[in-house]
C-alpha cells in the first residue's frame, strides 16, 4: 500500500499524508482513522478457507473500518 500511495503522491505532486487524507475523504471518511493493512484482510481470508469456517455460506463480509455503516 505504501508504494501505491507513494506513486499517487509523486503523480499528484502532494505528500503521502495529503494523498492518504484525500483518499480517505473521497470515501466519506473512515471511522477507524486509517486504511486497512493487508494483514487484516488476510486474517479474514485465512479464517474463511479454514475448517473453522466450514459451516459459513452466503455471507458478505465488509472490511472497511466502519466507512459504510450498517445495522
Amino acid at each position: 500500500m505504501d508504494s501505491y500511495l507513494q506513486l499517487l503522491s509523486n503523480t499528484a505532486g502532494l505528500s503521502v499524508e495529503e494523498v492518504t487524507q484525500n483518499l480517505m475523504s473521497s470515501l466519506g471518511g473512515i471511522p477507524m482513522g486509517r486504511m486497512a493493512l493487508p494483514e487484516e484482510i488476510a486474517e479474514l481470508v485465512g479464517f474463511l478457507v479454514s475448517p473453522k469456517a466450514s459451516y459459513i455460506t452466503g455471507v458478505n463480509y465488509i472490511i472497511d473500518g466502519g466507512a459504510n455503516p450498517s445495522v
